[in-house]
């Protein structure tokens, strides 16, 4: 086998990689050393820009595979037959630590999915729990300011995190799932993921349903406490990167069981609560899970930097049948990942392999810009319309439209008859069994008697127990007894 030969960029052949062209052998190094320079300039670059949420994740290729007959609801191509298989790229993260952070942490795991279809990319952007911390995405910014690590003390406070939480009622039920047993989740390959947004599918006759997708671990859900969580990243703060890399590789491939609810669309008016408020979810009794099909992850990307921190995905690449809702925090988020995903990686992320179409054919008049690699044919037009038989519109919406109607200007959101904050994150309590209430208490009161503010707790306090008397019966005691240690 012949020795590879080491070039420059441009592709010259590197004389020497070990030592830097000097004025003689004991002289300063010369600025003509055209090598050294691309390599320290290179590397300078090297570390793109971390996404400012999300920032550490782990990702593999996989697919999809439909078992159930779903053409009732969309006409999406990929869902269109039992057995039809489309080839997929999932990234599980974590939300508010930096890419130095640790996986066992107390965080919402993110679960981003990337459908290579016939039609186009589709990307389902979510996360291990159902529902939210907020329901308006102008929260946001501020939401995430307060979990991120302070800018005086350079680490996250509790001082931030939950006065912006006494201040924030609707992050009540979030609160009691991610305090509770599922917050740390043992492994990606141990956790459910969620789109948690409303979305909307379209059948060929143009009936519109309202979807939520629910994608059930085929290992069965496990979760750490916060002193094995502890011991785990004391031992290797890698642990679900890992976990996930020595799996595929093994052969074991990780999987899950797509499920949704469907709610017809004309059903979403009337309902008893607003059936787009991200931080509520929809009773299993009023829309039954259906299953749809299974997502198989069989391998590992080559290269982490160029396919899991490239990997740029944003809730508004639709395919045919399938579209947004007026779920206001999934509105906001159609702009919000891919304009962040142009600041982090350029205005021509989508070319990169991670994120370019596999199977469908890009064709638009965007040009130019920095990394630009589709240029078409020397004939072709950069502009629309034109005489040159270059790309045209099909006239044909990805989904049904929507009926809106209203004055212009801020708005709390439509009124229901069941619309306050508190009676799902109460019903989750008390669907939990006496040991899963007493470690959320404690996790609870772990975080809260840590805030300097009487009045921030209190106002917490008044959460829990408007969620459910005895929730916050007990918060309040654990808390009181852990302050007065």
């Amino acid at each position: 086998m012949s020795q590879r030969v080491l070039t420059t960029e441009s592709g010259a052949p590197v004389a020497d990689n070990q030592n830097s062209a000097t004025a003689g052998a004991g002289g300063p190094i010369l600025l003509q050393d055209q090598h050294l320079l691309e390599k320290l300039a290179r590397f300078n670059r090297e570390r793109i820009p971390e996404r400012v949420v999300h920032a550490r994740g782990s990702g593999a290729y996989g697919y999809f595979e439909v078992t159930d007959d779903v053409t009732g609801f969309t006409r999406a191509d990929f869902l269109s037959e039992v057995g039809r298989r489309t080839e997929t790229f999932i990234r599980f993260s974590t939300v508010a630590d930096s890419l130095g952070g640790a996986d066992a942490v107390r965080d919402p795991r993110g679960f981003a999915l990337k459908f290579y279809t016939n039609e186009g990319n589709y990307d389902l952007v979510g996360n291990n729990t159902p529902v939210f911390f907020i329901k308006d995405p102008v929260k946001f910014p501020d939401f995430i300011h307060s979990q991120k690590r302070d800018p005086f003390t350079g680490r996250q406070e509790p001082d931030n995190v939950w006065d912006f939480w006494a201040n924030s009622p609707e992050a009540t039920h979030q609160v009691t799932w991610l305090m509770g047993d599922r917050g740390i989740p043992a492994s990606y390959r141990h956790m459910n993921g969620f789109g948690s947004h409303t979305y909307q599918w379209t059948n060929v006759a143009g009936e519109a349903f309202f979807v939520k997708y629910h994608f059930k671990t085929n290992q069965g859900v496990r979760s750490l406490s916060a002193e094995q969580a502890a011991e785990q990243v004391g031992k290797d703060a890698n642990s679900h990167q890992t976990d996930l890399l020595q799996a595929i590789e093994r052969g074991v491939n990780p999987s899950w069981t797509l499920y949704v609810q469907v709610m017809p669309a004309a059903e979403a008016a009337d309902y008893r609560f607003n059936p787009f408020d991200v931080t509520k979810v929809w009773p299993h009794g009023d829309y039954p899970l259906q299953r749809v099909g299974r997502l198989v992850l069989d391998r590992n990307p080559d290269n982490v930097f160029a396919e899991v921190e490239q990997a740029a995905f944003s809730p508004n690449n639709f395919v045919p049948g399938i579209g947004p809702s007026p779920d206001k925090m999934l509105q906001g988020r159609l702009f919000a990942y891919a304009d962040a995903q142009r600041y982090r990686l350029g205005i021509n992320h989508t070319q990169l392999p991670v994120n370019a179409p596999r199977s469908a054919v890009v064709d638009n008049y965007g040009r130019d810009g920095l990394h630009a690699t589709r240029y078409g044919s020397r004939q072709d037009k950069n502009y629309e319309p034109n005489s040159y038989a270059g790309p045209a519109q099909t006239g044909a919406a990805l989904a049904s439209p929507l009926a809106v109607h209203g004055w212009t200007g801020t708005h709390e959101a439509p009124l229901h008859a069941k619309d306050d904050d508190f009676f799902q994150a109460g019903e989750l309590y008390r669907l939990m069994s006496a040991d899963e209430k007493d470690r959320l208490v404690a996790n609870i009161a772990g975080g809260l008697s840590q805030v300097t503010r009487d009045d921030v707790i209190e106002k917490n306090l008044a959460h829990f127990h408007a969620a459910d008397a005895d929730y916050g019966k007990r918060v309040e005691e654990a808390v009181r007894a852990l302050r007065e240690d």
